[in-house]
């Protein structure tokens, strides 16, 4: 591939990585609206079809692809690019994490924490996996693999501890007692 095609591939990615980054930079703070948020999306899809040649940025585009069709709510439809970018590149927390996200959402909790899991095999260091599990383990009402999972995520990035108190995903295990002595959440 000439320098040029690849200059040009490279921009392709780089431009695609901008709209989504349009819709997920601060959508914490400042959700995209739907039709917004979808344009975008799209926009970020017809520029992924324009990539003819590609050698290793493969995972990034088929990840890319998947979190494209996530933001536009379409998730079934993303497990496929991003079942193939974890393939790919079974370091890309990101794909493993928005395979979770997707299967999740699709109400399948056995294939999200199946997703993490393989994930962990690769790279057991990264809080927000661990931190995802407990969520997933949580809503499946197992205490015991939710509450070892969030006390590790704790001991590698102690900021998870300020998440708890808004996330609804463990409102099953508010009443226990390890969980309030483990998250320090006074009755």
């Amino acid at each position: 591939m000439s320098e040029y095609v690849r200059n040009h591939q490279q921009l392709l990615v780089e431009e695609a990585e901008g709209y989504l980054d349009l819709i997920m930079v601060f959508a914490d703070r400042w959700p995209v609206a739907p039709a917004l948020r979808d344009r975008l999306a799209e926009r970020t899809l017809k520029t992924l079809d324009k990539i003819e040649y590609l050698d290793t940025e493969l995972s990034h585009v088929n990840y890319l692809r998947g979190e494209a069709l996530r933001c536009m709510e379409k998730h079934r439809e993303a497990l496929v690019p991003l079942q193939k970018a974890a393939q790919q590149d079974p370091a890309n927390t990101g794909a493993w994490l928005a395979l979770g996200w997707c299967y999740k959402r699709l109400n399948r909790l056995d294939l999200a924490v199946e997703a993490l899991e393989e994930s962990l095999m690769v790279d057991s260091s990264g809080a927000i996996i661990h931190y995802n599990l407990a969520c997933y383990w949580s809503l499946a009402c197992n205490t015991e693999q939710a509450l070892h999972h969030l006390a590790v995520a704790f001991d590698i990035d102690p900021n998870y501890r300020d998440l708890v108190a808004n996330e609804p995903d463990f409102d099953f295990l508010r009443p226990n007692d390890d969980f309030r002595m483990l998250t320090g959440v006074v009755v």
